[in-house]
C-alpha cells in the first residue's frame, strides 16, 4: 500500500486525487484480517470500536473495514495496555490528546504560512513605496566649482 498521502483522505476522497489509489487511510481489511494483522481477537476489535479507541469505516451492510492506520492504532492500544499498564479509559484520553496536538500542529503550520505570506506582501509593498520616492534633492555644481544642494519646492496655490 502507498503511504504518500494521495488518494483517500481520513474518511473520503481528496479533490483532484485518484479515489482508487490505496493509502494508509484506505479502509480495506475486514475484521478477521484486521484481527490477524493486529494480533488481537475480533471481539477485542469490536470492544475497542464500541469504546471509541479505533473507528473503522462501515460498509453499506454495517460491516467494519479497517485501514492500515487503524491497524497501527490497534497495535498502539495493545502496547499501551500490555507494556505500559494503562487502562482503556487512559488510552482513550491519550489518543484524544494526540489527535488534539496533531490538529494544533496543523493549525500552527497553517498560521505560520499565512504570516510568512503576509510578510512577503508587506516587503513587496515597502519596496514599491521606496521605488516610488521622488528625487527632490539634486546635487548641483555652481560656477565656482563648489558643491551645492538645491531643493526644489513646488509653488503652492493660494
Amino acid at each position: 500500500m502507498s503511504v504518500d498521502g494521495g488518494g483517500m483522505g481520513p474518511r473520503g476522497p481528496r479533490s483532484g486525487r485518484n479515489p482508487y489509489q490505496l493509502t494508509e487511510e484506505t479502509p480495506v481489511y475486514v475484521i478477521s484480517v484486521a484481527a490477524e494483522l493486529s494480533g488481537l481477537h475480533p471481539q477485542t476489535l469490536r470492544q475497542y470500536d464500541r469504546l471509541g479507541l479505533v473507528s473503522p469505516d462501515r460498509t453499506a451492510g454495517r460491516g467494519r473495514r479497517y485501514s492500515a492506520r487503524d491497524i497501527e492504532q490497534l497495535r498502539e492500544v495493545q502496547r499501551l495496555s500490555q507494556d505500559e499498564g494503562i487502562n482503556l479509559a487512559g488510552i482513550k484520553r491519550i489518543i484524544e490528546l494526540e489527535n488534539q496536538v496533531a490538529a494544533l500542529q496543523a493549525r500552527v503550520a497553517e498560521l505560520t504560512a499565512a504570516v510568512e505570506g503576509a510578510a512577503a506582501v508587506i516587503q513587496a509593498r515597502e519596496a514599491a513605496v521606496h521605488a516610488s520616492y521622488r528625487r527632490d534633492l539634486v546635487p548641483y555644481q555652481d560656477v565656482q566649482q563648489t558643491s551645492a544642494l538645491v531643493v526644489w519646492r513646488p509653488k503652492r496655490d493660494g
